[in-house]
């Protein structure tokens, strides 16, 4: 038998107390958790199944699959009506307000949970459960900066992986493969509706301006209608940029990193805005402290940019995104998020992906992103790569 929790005894205990502060904060009595990156933060892997965590007191961890786990509290369920069975006959406070991840659980899910509990009041715990995910605990930080490490090694190999006549598309799946033989899980989750991606972006010339659904700062047409966005099969030009945003998940918690090939001489333009994207990059190190607004320091970023007369290219040219930075970890779009009218309040742990972009038309992106842990003496790189502009050739 296999124990359910991955975690140390004194880690997983952490997460769940940071967690059950929040409940009680918001006054929630018990949460019922089924998200497999909840689940993944709550006890280190992903099952199928719930967790119910009450405000205080132990987890019990409900499960359908796989079969063979152990541990304290782990109870086996066919069906989630099971769930109410076990708390019933086990005498386990159920409470008046329960929480349910509305964000991401299915309705009809929803509703077949409510008709177990038909006296609770239900409530929306998808902004705790994103509020408690955005402070990462040692360990996670830990894993985070291992990712970051194995992100960097795979970005350095990349002009050795490029061959004159190569299109976007041939680049992207070269590195796809060597980060896969580094480690890489492939796996790139995304907090946030209908928001798809596979394994990255590489974005090369003109196709830096195609706009897509999401808010991303580049676009792309990529190679379907069906996932519109990204490489479009198209070959790399001289005097154009290649933008590489791809995939940094090695141990479960991401690290989020762009950089910027060139092949051949590229307009100054491109080259100042570059430069721009790093220096918003170095004021944001020393910026970002607990208790700092978030919108501060995207109009921190936005002051650099008009400085410079860049902003027609920031965030975009034909269509511009409307942040400058986001959370990270086991998911990209986490919080807090930099942008002009967030609320976000920097804390102590926070990781951050910072992207201050351009996109010069007929050229392509320029921009650098790195991840930052925030701590008490500014914000930590947990990205370290060489950031200036590299030829391919």
């Amino acid at each position: 038998m296999e124990q359910l929790i991955l975690l140390s005894r004194e880690e997983a205990h952490m997460r769940v107390v940071r967690l059950q502060a929040l409940m009680r904060r918001d006054g929630v009595d018990s949460m019922l958790v089924s998200d497999n990156a909840n689940l993944f933060a709550l006890c280190g892997r992903v099952y199928a199944g719930y967790a119910w965590v009450p405000a205080d007191g132990d987890p019990v961890w409900f499960v359908r699959r796989p079969v063979e786990l152990d541990g304290d509290n782990v109870v086996y369920i066919h069906k989630p009506e099971n769930i109410q069975a076990y708390l019933s006959d086990a005498a386990v406070p159920v409470g008046r307000k329960i929480g349910l991840e509305y964000d991401v659980t299915a309705y009809s899910s929803i509703v077949r949970v409510m008709g177990m509990f038909p006296d609770a009041v239900f409530v929306n715990a998808s902004g705790i459960l994103r509020e408690w995910r955005s402070v990462k605990t040692p360990t996670q930080v830990d894993l985070m900066r291992r990712s970051g490490m194995k992100h960097a090694e795979v970005y350095k190999r990349i002009p050795g992986l490029f061959s004159v006549g190569m299109t976007d598309h041939e680049l992207q799946v070269e590195i796809e493969r060597l980060s896969r033989l580094e480690g890489c899980l492939g796996v790139f989750r995304i907090s946030g509706p209908s928001m798809e991606l596979f394994m990255g972006n590489v974005i090369s010339g003109k196709n830096a301006d195609n706009p897509t659904p999401y808010d991303f700062a580049m676009g792309g047409a990529g190679l379907d209608p069906s996932l519109p966005v990204g490489a479009n099969g198209e070959e790399i030009l001289e005097h154009t940029t290649v933008m590489v945003d791809l995939n940094g998940n090695f141990t479960g918690y991401m690290t989020d990193m762009t950089r910027v090939f060139s092949l051949g001489e590229i307009p100054r333009i491109a080259v100042d805005a570059h430069q721009c994207s790093i220096d918003i990059c170095h004021a944001f190190m020393e910026e970002a402290r607990p208790g700092m607004e978030a919108r501060l320091l995207y109009a921190m970023a936005e002051d650099i940019v008009r400085g410079r007369a860049l902003e027609r290219y920031f965030m975009g040219h034909r269509q511009h995104a409307g942040f400058v930075g986001h959370g990270i970890g086991i998911e990209i779009n986490e919080l807090p998020v930099i942008a002009p009218r967030s609320r976000g309040i920097l804390q102590n742990g926070n990781t951050i992906a910072l992207e201050p972009k351009f996109v010069i038309p007929g050229v392509g992106a320029v921009g650098v992103e790195n991840t930052y842990l925030i701590t008490d003496n500014g914000a930590e790189c947990l990205t370290e790569c060489p950031e200036e502009i590299v030829p391919l050739v």
